[in-house]
């Protein structure tokens, strides 16, 4: 993720060899930012990520901060931009997961993996979400709050 970032998002930018984005989320018990890489699935406006945990019996962290706090970030090659997470369902589902399986065909084996219901969350672009998504009401836009804040840091 530091190559990513650094580059920003010129290079460390695919998993396996497939386009990646960066999810912002706000950890549930510490506030904390948390930032994972998932694979890139979109229809040009929106964006879409799955939460497969490889076929794991539970839900990724990640969701779990999402069903917590909607309003997230999304780094995408040199856009960062807000969003506010919505799981899908139905048929709407369908046709993201659809999406999603083009890019990872993986997806199918990891569902038949678990006894889960794999939720699929669609990101909805947001021009402000009124706050700070990560802290604070002062207006400043999340990512500019998040790289000031956090820089990468290599182990």
């Amino acid at each position: 993720m530091c190559c990513f970032e650094e580059s920003g998002g010129a290079e460390g930018n695919e998993i396996e060899g497939k386009p990646c984005i960066i999810l912002w989320t706000r950890g549930r018990p510490t506030g904390t930012v948390r930032k994972t890489p998932l694979m890139r699935v979109t229809d040009g406006e929106r964006y879409a990520v799955v939460a497969s945990l490889g076929g794991a019996p539970k839900h990724p962290v990640w969701f779990l901060n999402i069903e917590a706090d909607p309003l997230v970030s999304l780094h995408d090659g040199a856009q960062l931009h807000d969003f506010t997470a919505r799981v899908v369902k139905g048929d709407e589902k369908a046709a993201w997961w659809a999406r999603a399986t083009e890019v990872w065909p993986a997806y199918d084996g990891y569902q038949a993996a678990t006894d889960r219901s794999i939720p699929v969350v669609v990101l909805d672009q947001s021009n402000s979400h009124g706050r700070n998504v990560r802290g604070g009401d002062d207006g400043t836009r999340t990512h500019d709050f998040l790289l000031a804040k956090q820089p990468c840091r290599r182990p």
